[in-house]
This record gives C-alpha cells, sequence and structure tokens, in this order.
C-alpha cells in the first residue's frame, strides 16, 4: 500500500470524526475498513487517531453534547498559512468559525464556513502530515461540496485554497466542477440546488474506496449502520451513501478501472 508523505497545497489532506459516541463510531470503522484505532490521553481530549495497516488515516474526536453541531465529518484542506488562509475566507464570502490554533507541535488548525454554510477545515502541517494513504480500499478516495451556492462556492476555494478547477459540466440539469492537483482530481463541486432544500446547509461529503460496495453495505448494515443512498453504477464507479450508527452520513465507491 503506497503512503502519502505530504498533500499537495489546498488538496484534501485529513477527515475528522465529530461524534457523540466515540467508542461505538470506531468500533463501527474499524470493522468496516479494518481500521486500527487508538485512543489518546485526556489531556489531549482523548483524541482517536485511526490507521490502516500502520499509516495514519482519520481522526475521531468527542462531540460535546451542547455543542449544537450535529455529528459529522470534516474535510480539511492543506495550507502553508492558516492564519492567512482564515483571513482569505474572511474576504471571499465565507467567514472563520473556529480561528486558527496551534495543536502542540503537530500543526495548525482552523475551520471555516463557505459561501454556502459548509463547514471545510484549514491544516497547516507541521509534525502532523495528515493521512498517509488515499485512494485505497479502506481510506478517503474522493472529497466532493453539496451546495446550492455552486458558483459563490467554486471561486471561494479557488481563491482561499488556490485551486486549479475543471467544469465537467455545466447545465442547469447537472452543474459539476473538480479540483485537479499535481494532475490528480482529488474533490469536487457539486450543484446541488435540485437534490437538497433552501434550508439545507451545503456540506463536504467523503467518499472511501472499498472493493465491493454491495459487500460493503451488507457488512455496514450489520455494523448498526442505515442505507442514504442505494448501491447503484456511476461513470466513475460504484458507490452508495450510508448512515453510521449516530447517523452521520458518509459514502462508499469502487472505483472503476
Amino acid at each position: 500500500m503506497p503512503t502519502r508523505e505530504t498533500a499537495p497545497l489546498g488538496a484534501p489532506c485529513w477527515i475528522e470524526l465529530s461524534s457523540s459516541d466515540t467508542e461505538r463510531a470506531r468500533d463501527f470503522y474499524a470493522a468496516l475498513f479494518g481500521w486500527t484505532c487508538e485512543v489518546g490521553s485526556a489531556e489531549d481530549g482523548s483524541y482517536v487517531n485511526c490507521s490502516l495497516n500502520g499509516a495514519r488515516v482519520a481522526g475521531m474526536m468527542q462531540n460535546a453534547s451542547d455543542s449544537g453541531t450535529p455529528d459529522g465529518w470534516t474535510t480539511y484542506f492543506s495550507s502553508a498559512d492558516a492564519q492567512a488562509t482564515a483571513d482569505a475566507a474572511d474576504e471571499s464570502g465565507g467567514q472563520s468559525a473556529v480561528a486558527p490554533m496551534a495543536v502542540g507541535s503537530m500543526g495548525t488548525m482552523a475551520i471555516l464556513e463557505d459561501p454556502g454554510g459548509a463547514q471545510v477545515g484549514v491544516w497547516q502541517p507541521d509534525d502532523h502530515s495528515g493521512y498517509q494513504v488515499v485512494g485505497e480500499s479502506g481510506a478517503p478516495v474522493w472529497h466532493e461540496l453539496h451546495t446550492r451556492h455552486f458558483r459563490a462556492s467554486v471561486l471561494f476555494y479557488e481563491t482561499v485554497f488556490g485551486w486549479s478547477t475543471t467544469a465537467l459540466s455545466d447545465t442547469d440539469e447537472f452543474r459539476f466542477t473538480t479540483a485537479g492537483f499535481d494532475g490528480a482530481e482529488l474533490a469536487g463541486v457539486f450543484d446541488a440546488t435540485n437534490t437538497i432544500g433552501e434550508d439545507t446547509p451545503a456540506s463536504w461529503r467523503v467518499y472511501f474506496g472499498v472493493d465491493d460496495v454491495d459487500r460493503a453495505v451488507a457488512l455496514a448494515e450489520t455494523l448498526g449502520a442505515t442505507v442514504v443512498e442505494a448501491a447503484e453504477d456511476s461513470p466513475y464507479g460504484r458507490l452508495a451513501t450510508l448512515a453510521d450508527p449516530t447517523g452521520v452520513q458518509f459514502t462508499v465507491m469502487a472505483p472503476s478501472e
């Protein structure tokens, strides 16, 4: 399994689950994806580091009952300067939700809110470079923003994270743009005007690789997940969207060859 030392600037580099039940969550994802999950000390907030065959793949943290924020996955994007990225967000139609803060010697994090209301993480790496495996079974293979504020959001990410984008389709029926990094497409923005309600905030969705989608769905259901969108074939591979035992949505995907 090849590992990645660092992520390109502006690219997805880390995923983190905020969960009201981290014990149940780590048992679920470990059984589904083969992760090894290690719980940190109380001084570190009992942060859960998850690995796949010894390589970092994801993190989990306890979602406080009074946080007012639902459980969910957060995608972090790599930045050379978290403060400059946060400042750019404030000037580009978004805002800072959590100001940049150092996380020991690992790096500096921040949380932004884009023009559609989607929360997105910023990670300025130091000792911790982010997830080390990508595009493999059990690891992130894709990150996708679903938003009703399509054009403003694309411009936001181009400006704040320096994205180079390609419009795959630009019609009222299907509007979709991808972001490329060093020749690889790693993220996309989908115009969800026709698929989500006006009061539904935009959100980033994490896609995890699996060898067999139907088998993964069946296993997930035995582990307490529910099916949100049944397995179907797409031009990019077979996929299905699930909700984990606490209701957090994610997608499993077997990319096409």
